[in-house]
């Protein structure tokens, strides 16, 4: 029996010496070496008495290690939890103590506060900097590169990532062999990458976009990477006639073209812009091709489907819209049940085998959410034009989308409204002209108090990662509400919706 995910993405690379990863110090690694490296990780991990199904927590920086180590994790059959590495250690906690991961691997910098999440969820606790070092790749450089894939399916589990809607904890959605394999081979040949493609690659990895989608895609076509740790525009205007490809966030975009470096020529060479993980403005759009001539891909995904819906490669990219689903990929727009018309606004509901097998321990959520015949409910409001792109007009779980990263509102009412002096709160998404979104806290003091809010941000601060910090708090007379009670943030965004403009 065969190890899909393994086989195809890493294994069949093993004897190739041809550049996988250019690293920023100038190292390259070939495809023999990372699969290599792969062989070692995954023997300390099976050392540590890991088994197939067992869950590996990651709150690593980015590095070839850290790739190296989800390559193991599919080598030896196990789940791979890839966690956000600015969330604190108590968001933390939850992830690993929920998915019951058997192993969690921090940066060694963090191991002292670490331990107490790992010894609270019954987890072994190893570390992986971002310079390679740690008790784990110790382990790594003692073991021996021989390791035979562990056999596995298209339907068993590869992955966790951890989602959220507007209400209730966190949900781990479980992604399979199957569902990662499916859209990487789907995009690789939508999008025309090919062996002699070089991908710039700023992007984190413990995302979807980053992972799943440029990284699979790469190792699909058998193209190489330029390896960054982070986005550094200086870094990436200097990389960019090593590459021939990108693939971004809305907020890549826009600091480049705030460059004048960045240039026509400088430009020239590349064959692909894509852009996602945020909505990108139809400005942004125009506004590269007027400077560049390239024409931004845009594109819709999700952490429970991975990608949806695209811009062609050949074709009309049209801005402010995500294009067309991709194929094998099904879509419709929904409205009580029934499928709108052409044009009109639903809920967009998705089915093919890039959708997730459910949300981990939450059968009811699950169901609520995923249908028996497969059709996914996204929560996201959108239309569809008559010939077929989708356009989304909003998102009726109120998530807030900030430089390519979720940020749920009700996260942070919870803890605004634990605050002293404050009586309830709403928080919002607003545009922002570099991050796309960012939250705007509105709070309503208690009766006779007065909220503290140089303590609130302090507490915001030590307590949430730094991406899900309100650019404004504000205390106001009241929420409007509708007449079932319902707080109306639609009026709230529309009344603040040039807060950052003016601020």
């Amino acid at each position: 029996m065969a190890n899909p995910l393994f086989d195809t993405l890493f294994g069949r690379h093993a004897d190739s010496d041809a550049p996988f990863l250019h690293l920023g110090d100038g190292r390259t690694i070939t495809y023999r070496a990372f699969v290599s490296m792969s062989g070692r990780y995954a023997n300390a991990l099976t050392a540590r008495g890991l088994e197939a199904g067992d869950r590996v927590a990651a709150q690593i920086d980015k590095s070839a290690e850290a790739l190296a180590l989800y390559a193991a994790c599919a080598r030896a059959g196990l789940v791979f939890l890839p966690l956000n590495t600015a969330y604190t250690a108590d968001e933390v906690g939850y992830f690993v103590s929920d998915s019951g991961a058997g192993l969690f691997v921090c940066d060694p910098r963090r191991a002292d506060d670490m331990a107490r999440v790992a010894a609270a969820a019954g987890s072994k606790l190893d570390t992986l900097g971002g310079d390679g070092a740690g008790t784990l790749a110790d382990a790594a450089a003692a073991a021996t590169d021989a390791f035979d894939p562990v056999p596995r399916s298209e339907s068993d589990l590869a992955a966790f990532l951890y989602t959220s809607g507007t209400t209730g904890r966190s949900k781990g959605a479980m992604l399979s062999q199957g569902n990662l394999l499916s859209n990487s081979r789907t995009l690789a040949e939508a999008w025309a990458f090919t062996a002699d493609d070089v991908l710039l690659h700023a992007l984190p990895i413990f995302h979807t976009h980053g992972l799943f989608v440029a990284t699979n895609v790469t190792l699909t076509a058998g193209g190489s990477m330029i390896f960054l740790p982070k986005f550094d525009l200086d870094q990436m205007l200097a990389h960019l006639s090593k590459a021939t490809t990108l693939m971004g966030v809305p907020t890549f975009y826009t600091r480049m073209l705030s460059d004048p470096r960045f240039t026509r020529d400088a430009a020239a060479h590349m064959r692909l812009f894509v852009s996602g993980s945020a909505p990108l403005l139809a400005e942004t759009h125009r506004a590269f091709t007027e400077r560049t001539g390239h024409r931004i891909l845009e594109r819709y995904g999700m952490t429970e489907t991975n990608m949806n819906t695209s811009n062609p490669y050949d074709g009309d990219r049209r801005p402010g819209t995500v294009g067309l689903p991709l194929p094998g990929v099904e879509l419709r727009v929904m409205d009580n049940g029934s499928e709108v018309a052409r044009g009109e606004t639903g809920t967009i509901e998705v089915r093919g085998p890039n959708v997730f097998q459910g949300y981990w321990n939450m059968p009811e959520k699950t169901a609520e959410e995923l249908s028996a015949d497969g059709w996914f409910i996204t929560g996201d409001l959108g239309t569809q034009s008559e010939d077929g792109y989708v356009t989304i007009v909003g998102r009726g779980k109120d998530l807030i989308i900030s430089g390519g990263f979720n940020i749920y509102p009700k996260e942070l009412e919870l803890l605004l409204d634990d605050q002293p002096g404050v009586l309830e709160s709403a928080v919002i998404g607003v545009p922002h002209p570099d991050f796309g979104e960012s939250p705007v806290a509105l709070l309503v003091a208690a009766p006779g108090e007065m909220p503290d809010l140089d303590a609130i941000r302090a507490t915001i601060k030590r307590d949430l990662a730094r991406f899900k910090h309100p650019a404004v708090i504000e205390v106001i007379d009241e929420l409007p509400r509708n007449t079932m009670g319902k707080v109306q943030k639609n009026v709230l965004r529309e009344q603040y919706k040039a807060v950052l403009q003016a601020s």
